[in-house]
């Protein structure tokens, strides 16, 4: 069956799309290996379940900005291909899970239709923009920071810098100092400020969660506007040239600035400045947000004070949920979503309510909810009671009761224990034991299924991630649990410490003693962090040491949530088994596709493209040389210098070592230019058929290879 494509798709996205197609059904028939297509399909945002034969598909929203009918239009491709939910995610994309590989090229394009991509939602590039989602409205905000994620998402969408990167880029953009967007724990972070009257932003750079959470640093504390795209792209640049890509749990962009600090990569990407596409990089940052009608007569408000009175449900929503704008008279509305999970019929009715009372302007949030923008405060009453009609006026929206967690073992291959069914019981125990929490937004709890963090556990005030305990020859669901991450009373972000790891059901006795100990020994006014730090680790392990004696266990504690049977460690089906091909033959084959790439590029002008195309075909192509002779290769600068002396001097390749270096890395030395570009592109040819010559005779020589076992390594 053909892919229906209307002319409201993009060429682009069409031949992305048309690509996918045929790569699933070449795969379906044994001609791609499995690694090979299980890399490619990553980058179209379709990912393997845990449940074998089903995918997730990762929708891509920049600054998790939708509209009303594009809300409408997931939902109604989540009936028609997946399970009817819409899954908000802690990066403010939407996940629809359970789909046949077959059909998400099909449920791509009816989302290309609506505007909405899922190129590069996940694999090894730069991710969805993150940022703020009351930016433009937010009281604090020094300007409105929408556009400038927009133009980043646009800007390096599709992008050949990273199109094949060591492991994934995150960036996020916070409306103010407060940083809501997490700058501090992305590789870039950043921070909108004004000096001198000039719009500009704070940039962080090398933060990151996982096994090993790092914070940021801060490499400038005002860096002009129309610089921060070229900044951001020379960092991608360095990262891709010199970050690790053997061992992925030591490939992010921390570890790079880790290793080699922060003013020696600053060098780095400096020098490659003159390759750069744009020097500066002029944004559009005009704001088209409502406004008042000059002749609107003054709201009445009698309705909405007598509710507020008589009410103490629509009050309790009112002080939690909903704030006034920078616009003064405006309301934004927060809609708590328990798990970030959505029916398909209650979007389906929530954007009905947008378009009847708010901006056709929806944001989700960083902690998994949705915030609805510029309503009328005469038409908050009725906003209150559709909403709740629809179980989405839970108060104490981003506070203590608002639980951010990730599927864990529903749905990830990665999980090691259940995270919706300890953040239902978590959160039920709060409702019960704690109801003023809805008003506190100091504390903010997090949960991950692993230690990878897509529940963002580290930057909790107190966070917890899935594991494991063996108790004898038995093993049962555990939870480490991590304090003082977040914010402190300076507004210093934090990565939490992990402090001790107790079993799965014993979770809410942990928060139950943690929550009590700080309303006894807390000051008024003290930030949990500051708590935490002034009390010390030493303090909480002994407080929840008891509840990790495993003499005191029962049978239950050998079931996690939300399962019968008992706890088995395993993480899900993989994605696909190992394989055996020719990884010299494969890799040379990567190499011709993109030197079709940079021929593409060309054809249509986009020089600095076409340049960076023909690197990654004299990468591609030296990796395959080394690899011909077992030579183990890493990160591209290694590649390119490991080639440089293995193979100088042999016939069709360079005469003497360093002219290979230094024709490759030739690239951070010119502008990108039609000339330079005519020659890059030539030189990239002429070695390519060289290398594949070599090969060549080395197999008549040698004889076939043998075919190696390549074990796929998962993707988080």
């Amino acid at each position: 069956m053909s892919i229906q494509l209307t002319d409201n798709v993009s060429s682009a996205a069409r031949r992305d799309i048309l690509d996918l197609d045929r790569r699933i059904r070449s795969f379906q028939s044994g001609d791609i290996a499995d690694e090979a297509f299980r890399k490619f399909r990553l980058t179209r945002g379709v990912y393997g379940q845990r449940q074998p034969g089903v995918q997730m598909i990762r929708i891509k929203l920049p600054h998790g900005r939708i509209t009303a009918n594009q809300l409408v239009r997931i939902a109604d491709l989540s009936d028609q291909y997946a399970t009817g939910n819409l899954h908000a995610t802690t990066r403010q994309d939407i996940q629809l899970h359970f789909v046949k590989l077959a059909d998400s090229p099909q449920l791509w394009a009816d989302l290309e239709d609506a505007s909405i991509t899922l190129k590069e939602a996940c694999g090894n590039t730069v991710r969805n923009v993150t940022g703020s989602a009351r930016a433009g409205i937010d009281p604090d905000e020094p300007f409105d920071i929408t556009p400038y994620a927009y133009a980043i998402f646009d800007y390096f969408l599709r992008n050949p810098i990273c199109q094949d990167m060591g492991r994934k880029f995150k960036i996020s953009l916070s409306s103010s100092e407060k940083d809501s967007a997490y700058g501090y724990m992305h590789d870039v972070g950043l921070i909108p400020r004004l000096q001198d009257g000039k719009r500009g932003f704070k940039v962080m750079l090398g933060g990151g969660l996982g096994a090993q959470p790092f914070p940021a640093q801060t490499a400038y504390e005002f860096l002009e506007e129309d610089r921060t795209i070229p900044f951001i792209e020379g960092v991608i640049r360095v990262f891709d040239r010199y970050g690790e890509r053997v061992k992925r749990h030591k490939a992010r962009m921390k570890y790079l600035l880790n290793d080699i600090g922060l003013d020696e990569l600053l060098r780095r990407v400096d020098e490659e400045t003159p390759a750069l596409r744009n020097k500066v990089y002029t944004i559009d940052a005009t704001e088209q947000s409502p406004v008042l009608p000059e002749d609107l007569p003054a709201p009445d408000l009698s309705a909405h004070e007598a509710i507020l009175a008589s009410n103490p449900a629509y009050a309790t929503w009112f002080k939690t949920n909903v704030f006034e704008q920078k616009q003064a008279g405006w309301y934004a509305v927060q809609l708590r979503v328990l798990l970030g999970d959505m029916n398909s019929d209650t979007a389906r009715a929530l954007a009905s309510v947008v378009r009847q009372y708010a901006a056709d302007d929806i944001r989700v949030t960083v902690n998994q909810g949705y915030l609805l923008r510029y309503i009328r405060p005469t038409d908050l009453p009725a906003v209150f009671t559709a909403l709740s009609t629809l179980g989405l006026a839970t108060p104490g929206f981003d506070t203590t009761a608002d639980i951010t967690t990730c599927p864990g073992t529903d749905t990830c291959n990665l999980a090691i224990s259940s995270s919706y069914g300890i953040t239902r019981a978590l959160e039920q125990m709060m409702h019960d034991e704690f109801p003023d929490l809805v008003f506190n937004d100091d504390i903010k709890i997090k949960i991950s299924g692993c230690m990878n963090g897509c529940g963002q556990h580290s930057v909790a005030n107190i966070g917890y991630h899935g594991s494991s305990l063996k108790n004898g020859a038995y093993v049962l669901p555990a939870l480490q649990v991590l304090l003082g991450g977040g914010f402190n009373g300076k507004g210093e972000g934090l990565i939490g410490d992990k402090v001790i790891k107790i079993p799965s059901k014993r979770g809410p006795d942990s928060l139950r003693l943690l929550l009590r100990d700080y309303e006894a020994n807390g000051f008024d006014g003290e930030y949990y962090s500051d708590y935490y730090a002034r009390q010390g680790k030493n303090y909480f392990y002994q407080l929840l040491k008891p509840l990790a004696d495993l003499k005191t266990l029962v049978d239950t504690d050998y079931i996690d949530w939300d399962h019968t049977e008992q706890y088995v460690t395993e993480v899900g089906v993989g994605e696909c088994a190992s394989v055996l091909i020719d990884l010299v033959a494969t890799t040379l084959t990567e190499a011709a596709e993109k030197m079709e790439w940079a021929r593409e590029a060309y054809h249509d002008s986009r020089w600095a493209d076409a340049v960076y195309h023909a690197y990654n075909v004299f990468i591609t192509g030296a990796k395959a040389a080394l690899m011909s002779r077992d030579i183990p290769t890493n990160t591209q600068h290694g590649i390119v210098s490991d080639f440089d002396k293995t193979f100088a001097g042999e016939p069709g390749f360079h005469p003497a070592e360093g002219d290979f270096k230094s024709r490759v890395f030739s690239i951070n030395k010119q502008e990108p230019s039609e000339a330079f570009a005519t020659q890059f592109m030539t030189d990239a040819d002429i070695f390519l058929k060289a290398v594949q010559a070599y090969r060549d005779v080395q197999i008549e020589r040698e004889g076939m290879p043998e075919l190696q076992e390549l074990v796929q390594a998962k993707d988080s």
